[in-house]
């Protein structure tokens, strides 16, 4: 990626973040780079391609970051492996808050096309979440009277950091994923914790 390219995507982002898809202009996101209105067009089909490219390299650095944690060690405890997952998925929402942002609440904007392979690697993130919820229940080791329910609800734990995230806030990105992971077990129904 050229340096111009990835300058149109920070600036995309930090736009996006602040006004939202649909209230950012082309000359924004040009003005931000310090290029002009058409070399956004040099780089990118429309500002949408530019959503999808920051939604899709968001939703994959999740991705991974969701498999590693999940299945860092399959010996572990589902209670050890959802601490984990929670913990570093939390952490990575907070340290970039402003893209999470983007990724996570722009997605209306993206033509159905691209939705549906954004869509396709949610679910994958979501199944990860799934697979603990559902080993610590067939263990006894989480409590919980709707797993799908339990699932939505550590999902949206997790997003929703980077729509209030701060860096200047009281407590640290590490902080806050350790408070959540917490909070994750407690809603499991873990009782030592």
């Amino acid at each position: 990626m050229t340096d111009t390219a990835q300058r149109l995507l920070s600036s995309a982002t930090a736009a996006f973040a602040a006004k939202g898809f649909h209230g950012t202009t082309t000359r924004d996101i040009a003005s931000g780079a310090g290029v002009t209105p058409g070399a956004v067009y040099v780089h990118h089909k429309s500002k949408e391609d530019l959503l999808y490219c920051i939604s899709k390299v968001g939703h994959e650095k999740t991705l991974d970051l969701v498999r590693a944690s999940a299945g860092s060690s399959k010996d572990d405890s589902p209670v050890d492996r959802m601490a984990a997952l929670v913990r570093n998925l939390v952490e990575w929402q907070a340290v970039n808050h402003t893209s999470s942002r983007v990724v996570n609440f722009e997605l209306p904007a993206l033509s159905d096309e691209h939705l549906a392979e954004v869509l396709q690697m949610r679910h994958q993130v979501e199944d990860e979440f799934r697979s603990i919820v559902d080993d610590g229940l067939k263990q006894g080791v989480f409590n919980v009277p709707d797993a799908n329910m339990a699932v939505v609800t550590l999902l949206s734990l997790c997003i929703d950091v980077a729509r209030w995230y701060r860096g200047d806030g009281r407590l640290s990105a590490a902080e806050i994923g350790e408070h959540h992971s917490l909070m994750a077990l407690r809603l499991l129904g873990v009782d030592n914790l």
